[in-house]
């Protein structure tokens, strides 16, 4: 899989951006979940909208950008903090691991901008039923690590390995992405549409949900991919439709999710 940048338009018309929440809007209470993601990468590749258009519950559809693209998106990270509620401790064990996302962009007829997951990998065998059950959100179990070679006090020039090898379903499929951090950077329009995004769609128990959630600004910086070797894209069932743009990477930010909604009640 190429790891080479796509040329993008940064100068993307006011139209896109026009009433898009650059910040969360009001949670919708309780909060219900309090985590932070640490060491956080995204890479994206555009999809052509009515190739996908078929994956998404009823009530969402694709999300397009001014460029006729909708995208799928690459995200490793590592979870950890995980609390049922603001107030209470992180839950022991269940509160802390890596996680790698393949995630498509979503909108409602609300106009709420969100993500659609296509897989979710999670080296926490127990989480898996559990969301899988009770939100539809497609968790699944794999051999996980995350290595970070530090190459000095600041983020700059640290080069992460993110590492994961399915176990269930599909086991064997597997996800390979290093990358050095370079200088931050501030979000062409593209890249700020993609990662400010303040909820998922999911479908659960026969209705559409909407899953809130709230963050503060990503800090992102640059990523030089040294190596890309994925087989989740390709399992999601989602096909990109060119090379990917350039790669981001974040250190990481606290998020906290809110009571869940529905979108279409079946």
């Amino acid at each position: 899989m190429s790891a080479s940048p796509r040329s993008h338009r940064t100068d993307a018309p006011s139209s896109v951006m026009d009433g898009f929440a650059y910040t969360p809007p009001p949670l919708r209470k309780p909060v219900v979940l309090d985590q932070y993601w640490d060491d956080l990468t995204f890479v994206h590749w555009p999809v052509e909208p009515e190739s996908v258009a078929h994956l998404y519950p009823s009530g969402a559809r694709p999300d397009v950008f001014d460029d006729g693209y909708t995208y799928v998106a690459l995200v490793p990270f590592y979870m950890r903090s995980i609390a049922l509620g603001p107030t209470l401790p992180p839950v022991p064990y269940f509160g802390s691991f890596a996680e790698t996302n393949i995630r498509l962009y979503s909108i409602d007829d609300e106009g709420r901008h969100g993500v659609l997951f296509r897989s979710l990998e999670t080296e926490r065998a127990a989480v898996v039923p559990i969301t899988r059950a009770a939100l539809g959100i497609p968790y699944t179990w794999a051999r996980m690590s995350i290595d970070r070679a530090h190459a000095a006090s600041t983020p700059v020039g640290d080069e992460i390995t993110y590492d994961s090898t399915r176990r269930w379903p599909d086991p064997g499929l597997r996800s390979r992405l290093r990358i050095r951090v370079g200088e931050a950077v501030e979000p062409t329009p593209l890249e700020t549409w993609l990662t400010a995004r303040w909820g998922a769609h999911t479908r659960a128990l026969g209705r559409t949900l909407w899953v809130p959630n709230e963050h503060p600004p990503w800090p992102l910086h640059v990523a030089e991919v040294l190596e890309l070797s994925d087989d989740l894209l390709g399992a999601s069932g989602v096909a990109a439709a060119g090379e990917p743009l350039r790669a981001l990477f974040s250190p990481g930010v606290r998020t906290r999710f809110g009571r869940p909604s529905m979108v279409d009640p079946g």
